[in-house]
């Protein structure tokens, strides 16, 4: 069975989505983009518009796995709020498709991509060609944000982490274990 992951940055305004088929050691990207709502005049037809769109793209692509960036504490309450929203919105598509979501914090996202939690959206979007298979030409940075999620679901799942599917301490361990995943 073929192991597709679904990858969300949510957004009250723009929604990253991407696709990445877990294949060997190099995952491919199958498709990224976002919805934009920022048509919308009101938070109600925003939440619609992303439950709606992502219940077809599940649809269409079938992931087998789900992943969504948590939402970072801001001090703007109301913008916290939407956000909360959008996500909730998001993870209800996912679960009405029969799917589990697992939640990353942005630091643990950054840090899967770039090895380090601090890292800016450039440093992911710039790292993102070198790990994951894939045209990554897309104008919103919020869609190359959700390849990151998924590439962090890709690492953090047990699948990708050796052989007997067991967690390592650290790299010697999992080297020693996978000697045939060095290049």
């Amino acid at each position: 069975m073929k192991k597709i992951i679904l990858g969300i940055d949510p957004g009250s305004n723009v929604l990253g989505y991407a696709f990445l088929q877990a294949a060997g050691n190099k995952p491919k990207l199958i498709s990224m983009g976002v919805l934009d709502m920022r048509k919308f005049e009101d938070q109600p037809a925003k939440l619609k518009f992303i439950y709606e769109e992502l219940q077809k793209l599940i649809h269409l692509y079938e992931p087998t796995d789900a992943a969504i960036e948590a939402p970072f504490f801001g001090k703007d309450v109301q913008a916290m709020l939407k956000l909360g929203r959008a996500q909730g919105a998001a993870m209800t598509a996912v679960a009405c498709k029969g799917l589990s979501i697992i939640e990353y914090s942005p630091r643990s996202v950054k840090k899967s991509v770039t090895g380090q939690g601090a890292a800016s959206k450039e440093q992911v979007a710039a790292m993102l060609p070198h790990l994951v298979e894939g045209d990554f030409h897309h104008k919103f940075m919020d869609a190359t944000d959700a390849v990151g999620v998924a590439y962090c679901h890709y690492i953090q799942s047990s699948s990708v982490l050796g052989k007997s599917g067991k967690k390592y301490s650290g790299w010697g361990d999992f080297v020693k274990d996978n000697p045939d995943k060095l290049k």
